[in-house]
């Protein structure tokens, strides 16, 4: 069954940094490749997107909102859409992709403070990388929306 164009997951993401300028990545548990991203997920019924940011990134990394400082809002959504080799296995194959709102946030807290350890994990492992290195770690399909985000908050990087 196709899907209409427009058919989109809404959705955040977390640019983290740490006082160095580095961003947060996590390894997805779900892919045999090296596969590494920012924290992202959907947005609730209901819920408004930067407290959605703030959940889903205490829900993939353990970290607390008040461990958090927002510095920036993307000026546009971003969107990706997912291959048709594995769209049918995600979300139920409901939706053809994901429509997100990124923020660039600011991590206050220590590296103890990252815990992968949580109810539902997606990440196996965790690491700060230099921006410019984002779009090479991440799947193939994210990368022109990864490039997009660095443009977008290139003035506060």
């Amino acid at each position: 069954m196709s899907k209409p164009d427009g058919h989109y997951r809404r959705g955040v993401g977390v640019m983290l940094i740490n006082e160095h300028g580095h961003v947060f990545v996590g390894r997805r548990i779900d892919n045999r490749d090296e596969a590494w991203q920012m924290p992202q997920g959907g947005i609730d019924a209901g819920e408004e997107s930067w407290p959605a940011a703030l959940r889903e990134l205490q829900e993939e990394t353990g970290i607390a909102p008040h461990l958090v400082e927002r510095i920036a809002c993307h000026p546009q959504q971003l969107r990706y859409d997912i291959p048709a080799a594995i769209a049918s296995r995600l979300w139920g194959g409901k939706w053809k992709g994901q429509l997100q709102d990124w923020y660039l946030a600011r991590f206050l807290g220590q590296d103890r403070d990252i815990d992968l350890a949580t109810e539902h994990p997606e990440f196996s492992h965790w690491q700060w990388v230099e921006p410019h290195l984002l779009p090479e770690l991440i799947v193939p399909f994210k990368r022109d929306m990864y490039r997009a985000i660095l443009k977008g908050f290139a003035e506060h990087l």
